[in-house]
């Protein structure tokens, strides 16, 4: 028995193979090496996004609309690739594997990037600082270096967190307490690396060069992959437990072929696995629910199920198998929810840059200009602040009143920055209508930088911030804990896809807005010139959006029901 409290009790393994031992693998002593890899990524990947924009419209020659457009969809595409490296890592390479296999795309991709930007002959060439000429090779080359990016940050994306939380033994209560606080610690990580790359790497492509500006992050990208590569001893492996996808679809299938099968009222009567493990590797039983009960039909048994000793999963699926399609299901809509939190997010890299350009970035009355792009730090110190109070403070006093270990439930988390990204919007629309209204009355509309200072936008970056460390971090925890087992990866990667589609929202409504609204030979609400612009009204709109959004999750999370795993893997 005392050899059995040696060896963790949810299945994972070192990286021998062999059961993970306590005392010498996962926890604290692991995840600093996963919270090291995650800050450099970071700031590679924020210190080549951030000021992507800028690139777009001044290297490659892009209009406003069209740069903030194809900013948007690069990096919507970098939240949807997730659900590529997920499968991989749930199905068949495990979260170390494929974290390993993606850094290097990661890596190839950063460094063409870095020469695209740098290399005479496939870097654009540029006559003055707002002329340059890139011919379509070279437009095809910064792309490609974009897209795999894309696939690269994909594979680790949905991976490195839940690999983070998969060193913590969910059946110790001990060990399970200090999954909450690596969860805020590792999104502190990723603000960290973001703060340098607003703050240092921004600097550099302003005013020293592109190349240097991308070559920076690729030498980030490799200290990353470094820093996972040292922790390989200590981390503790979750067993990949087969394709996903063909489990869900198995009781999709069974279900309609047995849609006139009755339930019965007994639900212990519905088959399960007379093991202690279910029939899927890496994964605890989960015990039955109630709800979306045309799913148990999968997993009634009829005298044809089991023939010649033999279980056809298309017709026969278990308890544990029907309750990870239904809690795949329970998910979508929370899922949905943060869809318009992640298009309100995306304005930081888009139209909130383009509003700082045209505001006076002069740091005081000295010579120095801060790049717009560099206003994301106050997000970013936003984010270092709140992460240490709610974890300090805000959980200790809360769990005072609602006796939650964790102070506020997950979904209480996540409406608590969904509230607060209304205000985001509203504080961006307010500063758009004054800088309007201040070029109207002194006809500023030729003006390249009016004098308004930029740090009025100070206020939005920071409750941006305030409202990611609530929203982000509950739905990251959230997807993490009502994930089943073997499909942490997956869960992890569809909470991602919300910024994805929050991206490719935004960028749709910016498509509808200037189809709507340049007409009859107006310039509509984004032209090149904001000046002539009403993009107040965008950010009006993202605001109502948000009202409605938060009324719909308060709506769902009222009757959402929670995943309940039963007993251990030792």
């Amino acid at each position: 028995m005392e050899e059995d409290d040696i060896y963790t009790k949810d299945g994972t393994v070192d990286y021998k193979g062999n059961p993970a031992n306590k005392k010498q693998t996962g926890t604290w002593r692991a995840c600093p090496y996963i919270i090291g890899n995650e800050g450099c990524e970071r700031l590679a990947y924020y210190g080549m996004s951030t000021n992507l924009v800028r690139y777009f419209k001044h290297r490659l020659n892009q209009h406003s609309a069209v740069a903030s457009k194809n900013n948007l969809n690069w990096g919507g595409t970098c939240y949807i690739t997730p659900l590529i490296g997920a499968f991989l890592a749930d199905s068949y390479l495990g979260r170390y594997w494929t974290i390993a296999c993606f850094s290097i795309i990661y890596i190839i991709g950063m460094t063409l990037l870095a020469l695209s930007a740098s290399v005479r002959g496939i870097r654009p060439r540029c006559y003055a600082e707002d002329n340059c000429n890139p011919t379509d090779t070279q437009s095809a080359m910064a792309f490609l270096a974009l897209y795999l990016i894309a696939l690269g940050t994909g594979g680790i994306k949905p991976c490195v967190s839940s690999y983070g939380a998969d060193q913590f033994d969910d059946t110790e209560e001990r060990e399970k307490k200090h999954k909450s606080s690596f969860f805020s610690w590792f999104y502190l990580s990723i603000n960290i690396g973001a703060l340098i790359a607003a703050s240092v790497l921004v600097w550099v492509q302003d005013n020293v060069s592109w190349g240097w500006g991308f070559g920076i992050p690729a030498i980030a990208m490799a200290m990353a992959v470094c820093f996972f590569f040292s922790g390989t001893r200590l981390y503790r492996n979750q067993k990949p437990g087969g394709s996903t996808l063909t489990r869900l679809c198995q009781v999709l299938v069974a279900s309609i072929r047995k849609y006139k099968v009755a339930v019965p009222d007994d639900k212990s009567l519905l088959y399960e696995t007379a093991d202690a493990e279910p029939n899927i590797k890496g994964s605890r039983k989960i015990d039955h629910t109630n709800d979306l009960s045309f799913f148990d039909k999968a997993a009634v048994e009829t005298q044809t199920d089991q023939l010649k000793g033999s279980v056809n999963l298309w017709r026969f699926c278990t308890v544990t198998q029907v309750e990870e399609l239904k809690a795949i299901i329970r998910l979508l809509p929370i899922w949905a929810s943060g869809i318009i939190f992640s298009t309100v997010y995306s304005q930081m890299g888009s139209l909130f840059v383009l509003q700082g350009e045209k505001m006076d970035t002069r740091v005081g009355h000295s010579n120095f200009r801060i790049p717009p792009a560099s206003l994301s730090i106050f997000d970013t110190l936003s984010v270092i602040f709140w992460v240490p109070i709610y974890d300090r403070i805000i959980v200790p006093v809360t769990r005072k009143f609602t006796g939650h270990k964790n102070g506020l439930t997950q979904l209480q988390r996540m409406g608590i920055g969904l509230f607060i990204s209304i205000f985001t919007m509203v504080a961006a629309a307010i500063l758009e209508h004054e800088r309007l209204k201040m070029i109207r009355r002194h006809n500023y509309y030729e003006l390249k930088e009016m004098p308004l200072t930029i740090f009025w936008q100070a206020p939005q970056y920071f409750l941006i911030g305030c409202a990611e460390v609530f929203t982000f971090i509950g739905q990251l925890e959230f997807f993490y804990e009502q994930a089943p087992d073997a499909m942490r990866s997956f869960c992890s990667a569809l909470s991602l896809t919300t910024v994805a589609l929050g991206s490719y929202l935004s960028s749709l409504l910016v498509t509808i807005v200037t189809s709507v609204t340049a007409k009859n030979g107006k310039l509509g609400w984004i032209p090149d010139n904001l000046n002539y612009g009403h993009i107040d009204y965008f950010f009006w709109l993202l605001a109502a959006l948000s009202v409605l959004n938060l009324g719909l999750f308060v709506w769902i999370a009222k009757w959402y029901t929670y995943k309940r795993a039963v007993g251990t893997l030792r």
